[in-house]
């Protein structure tokens, strides 16, 4: 596919600018701090979020981390 590119001097129409949505580099980083815990969790459980895990090429911790947070985050005061 080594076709020439053929441009024109066309009138590009209505154009609209659109502001940058992109969070700045800083706001990227993870600021909260892990604690690492214990937990005993069912067999069934475990599995689940396995599969959910390897659907998304993820880990399981992070679903199961993920969902405590939204669950905590929806919740608090």
């Amino acid at each position: 596919m080594k076709r020439k590119i053929k441009y024109t001097n066309e009138n590009l129409g209505k154009v609209e600018v659109v502001r940058d949505f992109l969070p700045h580099p800083d706001e990227l980083v993870l600021k909260e701090s892990n604690v690492k815990v214990t937990l005993n969790l069912s067999k069934s459980s475990v599995e689940f979020f396995k599969e959910i895990a390897k659907k998304n090429n993820s880990q399981y911790q992070k679903v199961i981390r993920n969902l405590l947070d939204q669950y905590a985050s929806r919740f608090s005061d």
